[in-house]
């Protein structure tokens, strides 16, 4: 691992040496490219730089023990600054044995999250805004911009379906373990005995394709119509011929944005959303070849799994891919979302570090 670590330093250096020359700094394209190569490195370069301070320090240590003839205080002393840094080194190798895992390829795209209302009927669509409203409101406080691509909103105000992007680096890293069915138990406002009612709605998280990834040939793989926008309301609805529908060919996928007034607007969302999903699938179709890694995986797999369940009369939220029960759940409702994503990021990354030893 370390033999690894120092060939890595090298290259780190080597980069840092590249980007203070002329010819690379005005070179936009090359020096973009390095300058994320340099920052994806730079966190591994710095933990050996603590654990190399570690090692040094715990080597100091054992020649002064070995040398002899310490007092009783000094040796007191340098049997802790021993202890300390073995114990500073065990930690800081578990830390890079993590940060040297394979990186996810998507983990810095934008994405663009797909919500529908499952079993429940109205319940599921009201709680598809509660979601969405809880999706946003993370977002925000991470700096991401949000656009809302398509939206099919019922007349007491929640969602069949909405998607949306989220911009913002490393959105995909954060998001990704939302894919999956979401459970709400609670007494619906339209219940009239109090009752409590299970209902459903499923998340599909995307990370947003580039054209240059997923490049579409719209004469022969795109059905395109154009029809008048229809919904719970807006003043714009039924006007005019701007909602945009594209029929992919090849796969039968439909994908329809109206959110815009201007039709070009709402077919250029349509291709990202149309973009994403078909990267997705060969995503999904490249990792069921890779079964073992598929199963080290937390939240990126099969989206009919249910992974949530939120419950309002006991105010808990359970995540039951791993175990995780919190009871703070208008907390989490309000986009505080981080103490839920940072503990599947830490199972993830667990399961992963015991696959990679088993192999």
């Amino acid at each position: 691992m370390f033999e690894k670590i120092k060939a890595l330093e090298d290259k780190f250096n080597e980069i840092n040496e590249r980007l203070m020359q002329p010819d690379v700094v005005n070179d936009h394209d090359q020096y973009t490219a390095l300058m994320k190569e340099y920052r994806n490195l730079q966190p591994i370069v710095e933990k050996f730089k603590e654990y190399k301070k570690a090692k040094d320090a715990n080597e100091e240590a054992l020649e002064l023990l070995d040398a002899g003839g310490l007092d009783k205080d000094f040796k007191e002393m340098v049997q802790d600054q021993l202890d300390e840094s073995k114990k500073s080194m065990e930690e800081l190798s578990e830390e890079l044995k993590i940060l040297l895992l394979p990186k996810d390829p998507n983990d810095e795209k934008n994405v663009i999250v797909e919500i529908r209302g499952g079993a429940g009927g109205e319940e599921a669509a009201l709680f598809a805004n509660s979601l969405y409203r809880m999706y946003t409101l993370y977002a925000a406080s991470k700096g991401w911009n949000i656009e809302v691509m398509n939206a099919n909103e019922t007349e007491l105000g929640g969602y069949k379906e909405i998607s949306f992007s989220i911009e913002g680096a490393g959105a995909y890293s954060r998001f990704k373990y939302e894919s999956g069915v979401h459970r709400v138990q609670r007494v619906p406002e339209t219940e009239s005995q109090g009752r409590v009612h299970t209902s459903t709605v499923t998340v599909a998280v995307l990370p947003e394709a580039d054209e240059v990834e997923l490049d579409l040939n719209e004469e022969k793989d795109l059905k395109i119509d154009v029809f008048r926008s229809s919904g719970a309301g807006g003043q714009h609805i039924n006007k005019t011929s701007s909602a945009i529908r594209i029929t992919h060919i090849p796969t039968g996928m439909v994908v329809e944005c109206q959110d815009e007034r201007s039709q070009h607007k709402n077919k250029d969302k349509a291709l990202r959303v149309l973009r994403s999903r078909l990267l997705d699938i060969k995503q999904a179709e490249h990792d069921s070849k890779i079964a073992s890694e598929r199963r080290s995986q937390v939240g990126t797999g099969d989206r009919s799994e249910r992974i949530r369940t939120y419950n309002y009369p006991e105010g808990r939220i359970s995540d039951h891919r791993i175990g995780l029960t919190i009871y703070r759940l208008e907390y989490i409702l309000n986009g505080n979302l981080d103490e839920v994503i940072d503990a599947l990021a830490t199972a993830d990354q667990a399961a992963k570090l015991a696959a990679q030893e088993e192999a």
